[in-house]
């Protein structure tokens, strides 16, 4: 049964990922936002995510397409590329400022806060969030060793939810395939000429003979 209350959901898309990964399921993002509905007034659910932009082809685009399209609001911005001390070619893409910026603009119009990520990054956001008089219900897990969430923001947290107990609710069918818009057929490229986006950004690169 629905409540009055108001609900807002962040999703950090990498930490998300590398979560489920480590729990070994994926999430099935129709069935997390028709839970979130039916138990509470969902305002709105963003989803994060940073993005190689000059990619032919990025393994994470149909995804996002598809939450665009199906109730999210998802908020994107270019993967950063720098080279490190010992001369390789890194890539970095930080969405916390985002996340952030759009938590504090709701804080008025929520009373409950749900935060998918174990970020110890987010602990200062739901300690102002929780000033501002907003519930703050943290999602990841304890049951991988380590933990993938830091003990300061589980500790932060007015609830703690182990994402591990929510397989079954919100959990995508082994079978299924992940979503992807109807009519787009991804261009193809040779594993060796991908960048390993699963590696850097949790984000999972399809099989070149995977249909």
């Amino acid at each position: 049964m629905q409540s009055n209350q108001r609900c807002a959901v962040f999703i950090d898309g990498a930490n998300l990922y590398a979560t489920t990964k480590a729990l070994g399921f994926d999430i099935d993002y129709k069935k997390l936002l028709k839970d979130f509905q039916s138990r509470e007034t969902l305002i709105r659910a963003f989803y994060y995510t940073a993005m190689i932009e000059d990619q032919e082809y990025s393994s994470i685009r149909p995804l996002v397409d598809w939450l665009d399209y199906n109730g999210y609001r998802v908020v994107t911005k270019p993967v950063r590329e720098f080279t490190d001390a010992a001369g390789r070619r890194r890539f970095k893409g930080n969405m916390d400022i985002e996340l952030a910026i759009d938590a504090f603009e709701l804080a008025p119009r929520i009373d409950h806060m749900v935060l998918f990520s174990g970020d110890g990054d987010f602990r200062s956001l739901v300690e102002a969030m929780q000033r501002r008089g907003v519930r703050v219900t943290v999602i990841s897990t304890i049951q991988t060793q380590p933990a993938m969430i830091s003990d300061e923001l589980r500790r932060q947290a007015d609830e703690f939810v182990d994402l591990s107990t929510l397989a079954s609710r919100i959990g995508r069918d082994p079978g299924e395939r992940p979503p992807r818009p109807a009519g787009e057929t991804p261009t193809r490229h040779r594993a060796e000429t991908r960048p390993n986006l699963e590696n850097r950004y949790g984000i999972r690169q399809p099989d070149p003979d995977e249909e």
